[in-house]
């Protein structure tokens, strides 16, 4: 049996909008996704923290830094033939000033830390979906603002440049999901199938 982790934020974890409840196991893309790769055959661990950054401590909110807490998920789950990671979102909120290229960083730190506690896993980053424009207002989440907005159409960009430099897999999921009318932010149901979708169509021929 093969074992892929994902290790994301809330669209990993798989928060439903605006409920804040989180969608059930065949719900999620990450397990849509291990329908899809085969049950028996293959192993999806989950490891999706809402409101998680790549690198930043998050002055409101306990254990989100990324970097802190990935060395001992990588050895808790010794022998991971794959890691898909999804971060970023979050390190676009107003309180940590970041530019895309600064988020870029960060990503290229965990990439590190895989590199050097997972040496032999294949690795797909994947770009964050896309903000709706008004997912700063008050009804929403202002902990973003519209330069947020910006700065989260900037990271499939660097993310891109990032992976070639790595010679890691990418996959911008703007191009295949959505975020929801109800929260602006994140993957509604059908989302989450299209991301599924299109992770297993980029990681079929890799890790069969």
């Amino acid at each position: 049996m093969k074992h892929i982790l994902c290790f994301g934020d809330s669209n990993t974890y798989g928060l439903i909008p605006q409920i804040n409840g989180r969608y059930s196991w065949d719900e999620r893309w990450t397990g849509i996704l291990n329908y899809k790769l085969g049950l028996f055959n293959y192993r999806i661990i989950e490891d999706g923290l809402c409101g998680r950054t790549t690198i930043f401590e998050d002055p409101l909110r306990d254990n989100r830094n990324g970097s802190k807490i990935l060395p001992t998920v990588l050895e808790t789950n010794n022998g991971i033939d794959a890691i898909i990671l999804m971060l970023g979102t979050n390190d676009c909120k107003t309180v940590y000033g970041a530019t895309a290229e600064i988020i870029g960083k960060g990503i290229e730190r965990l990439i590190n830390i895989i590199k050097q506690y997972s040496i032999t896993s294949k690795i797909l980053l994947v770009s964050p979906i896309h903000f709706g424009e008004k997912v700063w207002h008050n009804e929403y989440d202002p902990e973003f603002s519209p330069n947020s907005i910006i700065v989260n159409k900037g990271l499939a960009n660097v993310y891109e440049n990032i992976a070639n430099k790595e010679n890691i897999l990418f996959l911008d999921a703007s191009i295949y999901a959505q975020p929801s009318n109800e929260d602006q932010e994140h993957l509604n149901a059908e989302g989450h199938k299209a991301l599924a979708e299109a992770i297993y169509n980029k990681l079929v021929d890799v890790i069969i």
